[in-house]
């Protein structure tokens, strides 16, 4: 069974992540495109274990008409996991936060000051893949008057942005921090997101990595990154630059 992948087994130790805290993923179970079940979201966590991963924090969807998910929901499900995890008998410290699509219902959520942050006020939020939102400086500056600040998940996957890449150095200006996908990295979601992702740490625009694992096949894409002779020299040019294990 796959629980016993928590257990220590006398075999060569694979490498490990060159961070332990990971901000970006989808493991709370039944809630999203992630984790259909506990059983599922429990070898997810096994899977991240070996990694070097010692700190989880979950961030389900928020977005109209696909996610409808609320602080409520989160928090049964992140509950669920907890209870499963404590009848298993397994530890792994796990939180949870949410991605947050910028449409009219995070707006709303905003107004309500009814955001489930992070450590330290920092925020995970998303564009649409279809089209940038029009306001998101404006958005990016509302949360700065909160007192939070945002963290803009996976930008080399945006196909505008890729186009115009100006735009990426307006937004970090703006104080907008980028977190990229592990995935990325690995060329998962393909050659033009992994060379804007490398485009974006050569810039030093990058302050945090995210796994955004979803399901079994983002684990067989890292676990075959990890043991690529690439990650190595990639590990070596982002593990001084991020701060996920601030956020721990």
């Amino acid at each position: 069974m796959f629980f016993g992948l928590f257990k220590n087994k006398a075999k060569a130790e694979p490498k490990k992540l060159f961070y332990t805290t990971d901000i970006h993923s989808h493991i709370l179970p039944g809630i999203d495109d992630g984790s259909p079940n506990t059983e599922i979201s429990l070898a997810l966590l096994s899977a991240m274990k070996s990694w070097g991963i010692e700190n989880v924090i979950a961030t389900p969807h928020i977005a109209e008409e696909c996610f409808e998910n609320s602080t409520y929901t989160i928090k049964c499900a992140y509950e669920k996991l907890s209870t499963y995890m404590l009848d298993m008998g397994i530890e792994m410290p796990v939180s949870y936060s949410s991605e947050y699509r910028l449409d009219g219902g995070f707006k709303r959520l905003m107004a309500n000051n009814d955001l489930i942050l992070l450590k330290n006020n920092y925020l995970l939020i998303e564009n649409s893949f279809v089209q940038p939102p029009i306001d998101i400086k404006n958005i990016i500056y509302e949360l700065q008057l909160k007192d939070i600040k945002p963290i803009l998940a996976h930008p080399e996957r945006y196909s505008y942005y890729q186009r115009n890449k100006d735009v990426y150095g307006e937004l970090f200006d703006a104080g907008c921090e980028f977190q990229i996908n592990l995935l990325s990295l690995t060329g998962y979601h393909g050659e033009r997101e992994k060379e804007t992702a490398m485009w974006l740490i050569n810039k030093g625009y990058i302050s945090f990595v995210g796994s955004d694992l979803h399901h079994f096949g983002h684990v067989d894409a890292i676990n075959r990154f990890l043991a690529s002779k690439e990650y190595d020299s990639i590990a070596e040019r982002v593990k001084d630059i991020i701060k996920n294990d601030e956020l721990k």
